[in-house]
């Protein structure tokens, strides 16, 4: 996985840096989403809602490695 991650683009990856440091503001806020949501839907099956939560949450605590891969996979060799 990390020679497919750094293959022969560094400037994918240059260039995606800015925009996956913007996206790094979302991390903490996904991971407040996830915690808040797992709980809840742990608490009670009532907030079945709150799973889908919970996956948003993820998605935005991965989403600067989306950005960098994306910028990466952009780039030809």
């Amino acid at each position: 996985m990390e020679g497919e991650f750094c293959e022969c683009r560094p400037l994918g990856f240059v260039i995606g840096l800015p925009f996956a440091l913007v996206s790094l503001v979302f991390c903490p806020v996904g991971a407040i989403m996830w915690l808040i949501g797992s709980i809840l839907s742990c608490l009670c099956s009532c907030f079945k809602g709150c799973g889908e939560l919970a996956k948003v949450g993820v998605n935005l605590v991965k989403l600067p490695i989306r950005v960098l891969r994306w910028f990466i996979d952009q780039i030809p060799c």
